[in-house]
């Protein structure tokens, strides 16, 4: 991105581009989100345990087994690879049928516990002969059987997963129209724990052409097949290289089938297809593009206001934030103040500041700290709303990374978007008014900690004061709140960009001719 590190690298304060320093956070980050996302709410990768159909034939053990119990399931399987082997070799009577229930007796030890014997099916042997089941021409119910099998390995270790890597041309080879939906579900699934492992095997993927045909099980309405394959596309183009998802919004079709399935599935369908969405536009400008010129925004902010589903209130949260996080001019086409969509996306911002969760409270800063960033209308917008009391509480009670979000939307409040590197213009009713209720110790705390990040925001915004509020009452306000001593603690300081901010605040402000008027 053109203005990339604008606020890392330079000492001016809170400036318009914050926006895109915003943004630029998020995509960077963007390959960990996946791992956020997982372990708070769905595994990246998911052991299935229940079939795709939704039954099963094996007892589900929910506790952890002990040591004995493991060793005898472990035996078991072992057993369970020799056995299939010995099937497959077989080419007598009853042939296919002894191999699937070979296969099916693999698959339930695989499926029994939360942590399968998935290394002693390795030791055993199990992928070649798994991949020999999964040839052309195979009944259904061997092919499901063999994909489950691989499915749950892929679950494993990261070594575990890796041995899956002669199995991926026939699993991507069984996703397409040969083959039934069933089988290309589950073979889905097994891909899906496959890209979750990370960049290394994502990059064998696409190599070998999996993003295409996972793309076209999205387009039907087909809710348990898009659910999973939306499940593996969000795993597959999670990046850092946004390649991927540049190629996967320009699939024919697959637009079109965002906006359909955002407006008519349920929570559970939705979630998945939001992640899509996250990525798409946390990755990719192109795609970013795409999206805002449709109804995406729009029934986005829908699902906002209706749903209740932790689980898809972040991802949609996310996909909302990384559409307004883009250019200034992409922003404003999107979010027109006057517009009863932008109104109803501030009053969705605010019910989610008004949640018990953290997280949703965090994304929703997020998402008004890039608004916040955008134009004077914009500032306006969200000054004269609820969401301005809400902000004050959060930057003076909440946890120290929400207290960090909230300081970006406050700030950026009071400064006006500039051309060029000078310092900004300031807003000076918003800037007295946030100071006369009280945010200056909030910035001040965020100076004393540890976080280069937090304490440049605060810097930048005692210098808005100190500059900024009328009768050269800065000063005053800054020294009441033991702000002197919190930027001399940089007077030594190994940041160079902090130590020289905090410096020149103090010689200018603070110089050997402070207070001799009083």
């Amino acid at each position: 991105m053109a203005d990339e590190g604008l606020a890392a690298h330079r000492r001016e304060p809170i400036k318009s581009s914050v926006s895109n320093v915003a943004a630029h956070r998020r995509r960077k980050n963007a390959a960990t989100v996946g791992k956020e996302r997982r372990e708070s709410l769905v595994r990246a990768k998911r052991l299935c345990r229940v079939g795709i159909s939704g039954d099963t034939d094996v007892f589900l053990e929910n506790d952890m087994m002990i040591d004995e119990e493991q060793s005898i399931l472990e035996a078991q399987t072992s057993s369970a690879v020799e056995g299939l082997k010995s099937t497959v070799a077989y080419q007598g009577k009853g042939a296919m049928q002894k191999r699937v229930n070979a296969l099916r007796e693999l698959r339930r030890l695989l499926s029994r516990s939360e942590f399968p014997p998935v290394e002693a099916s390795l030791k055993a042997g199990a992928i070649p002969i798994l991949v020999q089941c999964l040839s052309f021409g195979s009944p259904d119910e061997q092919l499901l059987e063999a994909a489950w099998c691989l499915t749950n390995i892929a679950a494993g270790k990261p070594e575990e997963t890796e041995a899956l890597l002669p199995a991926l041309p026939l699993l991507i080879a069984h996703l397409g129209e040969r083959s039934s939906l069933s089988v290309s579900e589950q073979c889905a699934w097994a891909l899906g724990n496959v890209a979750g492992e990370g960049e290394k095997l994502r990059n064998v993927l696409l190599s070998q052409g999996a993003l295409l045909p996972l793309a076209r099980m999205m387009l039907p309405n087909k809710g348990s097949t898009v659910r999973t394959a939306a499940w593996a596309l969000s795993n597959l183009i999670k990046g850092p290289d946004p390649k991927a998802a540049t190629e996967l919004i320009r699939v024919d079709g697959l637009l079109d089938a965002i906006v359909r399935h955002l407006k008519k599935a349920d929570d559970e369908l939705t979630t998945e297809v939001a992640w899509v969405v996250v990525y798409l536009s946390a990755l990719s400008n192109v795609a970013t593009g795409m999206l805002v010129k449709t109804d995406v925004l729009q029934l986005l902010v829908e699902r906002l206001a209706t749903s209740n589903s932790l689980q898809l209130l972040i991802p949609v949260l996310r996909s909302l934030g990384n559409l307004v996080a883009g250019d200034p001019n992409t922003t404003h086409a999107v979010l027109v103040p006057g517009r009863e969509i932008t109104d109803h996306v501030i009053e969705v911002l605010v019910k989610c500041l008004n949640s018990e969760n953290r997280v949703l409270k965090k994304e929703a800063a997020w998402v008004l700290s890039n608004i916040a960033a955008g134009s004077v209308e914009h500032k306006q917008l969200i000054y004269s709303s609820e969401a301005v009391p809400l902000l004050l509480r959060l930057l003076s009670t909440a946890p120290f990374d929400l207290r960090k979000e909230v300081a970006y939307v406050l700030g950026n409040l009071c400064v006006a978007p500039t051309e060029g590197d000078g310092k900004p213009n300031l807003i000076c009713e918003h800037l007295v008014s946030l100071v006369g209720r009280g945010c200056l110790p909030g910035f001040i705390d965020l100076v004393r900690s540890a976080d280069t990040e937090a304490a440049r925001v605060g810097l930048q915004f005692m210098e808005l004061v100190l500059r900024g509020m009328p009768h050269g009452e800065g000063p005053k306000l800054v020294e009441r709140e033991d702000g002197i001593d919190a930027m001399e603690r940089f007077q030594f300081h190994e940041n160079e960009d902090l130590r020289n901010m905090a410096n020149g605040l103090v010689d200018t402000y603070f110089g050997e001719d402070y207070g001799l008027d009083d």
